[in-house]
């Protein structure tokens, strides 16, 4: 049990941080207008030497930045549960804190996954669409591992509180 414990702990940490670095660099995607690549995130656009804030309120942008921070929460505060599993306090015994932790990294994977989804949906088709050179960045690369990464460690969870069940359920019968 706390072997899978510790290895949602590590899928989990590892994909939060790479959030948190996904959701704050600008490069998300690359291209070329007028001889000079230029890229852009989710906050700031930047052409060479000098980078600008979005100022118009673009509706895929202000969706994919409110999922990710949304998926941020889930993680962290899914981390601090998943940590509180190891102690055992009788505080904490009508709460299974295994179960909430996989369910927090469930959710978390799930923003993340819309997040990136819109992002890919609304690039394609209007970027696909207008200009020919173009492609996703690191940025973006990230915050699709951080989905996997997520959905392992809720994986993970799911696998320690089934392992933490069973032998309690057949104990009550």
């Amino acid at each position: 049990m706390y072997s899978f414990m510790g290895g949602g702990l590590f899928c989990a940490g590892v994909g939060n941080i790479l959030l948190i670095v996904s959701t704050a660099t600008d490069y998300w995607m690359q291209y070329r207008h007028s001889n000079n690549y230029m890229h852009q995130g989710l906050w700031r656009y930047c052409m060479p030497g000098k980078c600008f804030t979005h100022n118009d309120s673009i509706a895929h942008l202000d969706a994919t930045r409110a999922l990710m921070i949304l998926s941020l929460l889930a993680c962290f505060i899914g981390i601090i549960i998943g940590i509180m599993a190891f102690i055992h306090s009788s505080f904490f015994n009508r709460f299974d804190k295994t179960f909430a932790a996989g369910i927090l990294f469930f959710i978390s994977c799930f923003f993340v996954l819309l997040a990136m989804a819109v992002y890919t949906g609304v690039t394609i088709n209007y970027y696909g669409k207008r200009y020919g050179n173009w492609r996703f960045s690191w940025s973006f690369i990230i915050g699709w591992v951080s989905v996997v990464l997520n959905f392992f460690s809720g994986i993970f969870y799911m696998c320690a509180y089934r392992m933490h069940e069973c032998p309690r359920n057949s104990n009550s019968h």
